[in-house]
């Protein structure tokens, strides 16, 4: 059995019995799927659709330490989130890239010159170097062009980093597999069945695809299915529910307005924080921040009125600046699994996450990207008492690829970077598969060509969405979703994926209905 082959299998195909398996396939179960396997323990995750395909693709890409939680006396939750920010840097070069900010200050809104500089402070020491600058008006003015001037102070400036949050899941998904973890994506959690003592003994789970199911022998589910856990586990505590929160973002071409780091803001109607980042060769604009009244079962998309505050809030700080929706070529939304206590202001709700059991059903949720190794780690302390001892694993070696040299120096390290971080030790069957023509970036992304074929062959494409929106991101960084490149994508895939034409073409009109209904800019979505 070659390492490629965990990464292919079916349900039909898996063992009947597991030590531990895991309900969802954003980034909370993919870092616990990834952490229990280098445990040494047999790990099987399940996910209902495709791998990121909620938060954990459509967030703000940002790995942060939460500079506003210092504001709300999150001490402890920022000098995680900062910790765990350093970690994931060093861990992941080409994939978690450090990324500067500025953010204006203003006299008669927004935080104060002093206090920006004591959190900025605070959060310097917890990184053990200094992470922060100030700017005088007149350099501000330099470098945030059309800034508005109207009670401008100066601005301060600081690191944090971004991250492609899809391929962040996929790698920790698709490595924890190498290791001889199995994963499938579009298999649901049904069920569970317990012994006579109550203690979970077995999980149902059904293809999404062929609606065939299967009982798989487990002592621990660990339930991290997001904004949709309490389907599968309400939460005990009464007067205390996950509450789904919108984030939304728009996307326009770079090329608009070429920026080199991320302008934060104060938005002055709810005097939330607004951001204006590069991202893959685009621009982003967000977030919101509101209660999801959609369909969740359905793709969440961004609503105009969602759309207006955030041109609203880039009206005001770049007054002069002439951009419009009509500019946007996409958009996305995600929605946050929140813990609420108690009816707050949205922005107000708590980041933390939160674990709870019920012998054997271990639930993790809330949380934020930058944590997640914190999450994986909680979720098996908790899970614990039901494992088995963890078989004694050496794993470094395994996952510690080397390219092949004649090749490799035909590559710019630029590429040959990003490929290792996007694709981790796999990356290097993309750099043996070296082919001047296919290794050419896809239109005006970041993208290439050869990542293509690559994803169809060994990375679960069950659908054309799968491909354009996850495993590579052009379906939200050119316009119309690069439709127009669907012909090429299909003769790429062909070899791999074993779609006749009346699947393509079914594909392709799903995709493109799809693109229209959730990912295009607001204004083609509401009447």
């Amino acid at each position: 059995m070659s390492d490629l082959y965990h990464l292919l299998m079916r349900l039909s195909d898996i063992n009947k019995e597991y030590d531990i398996i895991i309900a969802g396939g954003g980034v909370t179960g993919a870092g616990i799927f990834y952490e229990a396997v280098q445990k040494g323990y047999r790990v099987l995750l399940l996910e209902a659709k495709d791998y990121a395909w909620g938060t954990s693709s459509r967030s703000s890409k940002m790995v942060h330490g939460g500079l506003r939680y210092l504001k709300q006396g999150k001490f402890l939750l920022t000098k995680t989130a900062v910790k765990e920010r350093e970690r994931l840097l060093k861990q992941y070069p080409g994939l978690v890239m450090p990324l500067k900010f500025i953010m204006p200050v203003f006299g008669h809104y927004g935080p104060s010159k002093a206090s920006m500089k004591i959190g900025l402070s605070i959060y310097s020491f917890m990184a053990r170097e200094k992470q922060h600058e100030s700017f005088s008006r007149s350099e501000v003015i330099k470098k945030i062009p059309g800034i508005r001037q109207k009670n401008l102070i100066s601005a301060v400036g600081f690191k944090d980093a971004q991250v492609d949050d899809a391929r962040l899941v996929l790698r920790l998904i698709f490595e924890g597999c190498f290791l001889g973890g199995t994963a499938l994506n579009y298999t649901k959690v049904i069920g569970i069945q317990r012994n006579r003592k109550g203690r979970l003994a077995a999980v149902s789970a059904m293809d999404e695809e062929s609606l065939s199911s299967v009982e798989i022998k487990t002592k621990v589910l660990i339930n991290a299915t997001g904004a949709s856990a309490e389907a599968l586990h309400p939460f005990p505590m009464k007067k205390s529910h996950i509450r789904p929160l919108r984030g939304s973002h728009l996307i326009f071409p770079k090329s608009i307005f070429p920026l080199d780091r991320v302008i934060s803001f104060i938005h002055p109607k709810d005097l939330r924080p607004v951001f204006l980042f590069p991202w893959e060769g685009s621009i982003l604009l967000g977030t919101t921040d509101v209660d999801h009244d959609q369909d969740m079962k359905m793709e969440p998309f961004v609503t105009m009125k969602e759309a207006d505050y955030l041109m609203e809030g880039l009206k005001h700080i770049l007054p002069d600046f002439d951009l419009s929706l009509n500019d946007c070529i996409s958009s996305i939304a995600g929605v946050r699994p929140v813990l609420s206590k108690k009816k707050k202001e949205a922005s107000r709700e708590s980041r933390e996450h939160v674990v709870y059991k019920d012998k054997g059903l271990i639930t993790v949720t809330g949380g934020k990207l930058t944590t997640f190794r914190r999450l994986a780690n909680d979720a098996l302390k908790a899970a614990k008492p039901y494992l088995p001892k963890p078989v004694s694993t050496n794993f470094k070696e395994k996952i510690t690829a080397q390219p092949v040299d004649e090749i490799s120096h035909q590559i710019p390290k630029g590429i040959e970077k990003r490929l290792s971080g996007r694709y981790g030790a796999l990356g290097y069957e993309i750099i043996r598969q070296y082919d001047e023509e296919l290794f050419c970036p896809i239109e005006n992304t970041k993208s290439l060509w050869v990542e293509i074929p690559y994803a169809a062959e060994h990375e679960n494409i069950g659908h054309l969405s799968d491909l354009l929106l996850r495993r590579v991101r052009v379906g939200l960084l050119l316009p119309k979703g690069g439709i127009n490149l669907l012909d090429r994508i299909e003769t790429l895939c062909r070899p791999y994926l074993s779609w006749d034409n009346k699947k393509w073409d079914k594909e392709k009109k799903a995709y493109i209905k799809l693109w229209k209904t959730c990912y295009g800019p607001p204004r083609k979505k509401e009447p």
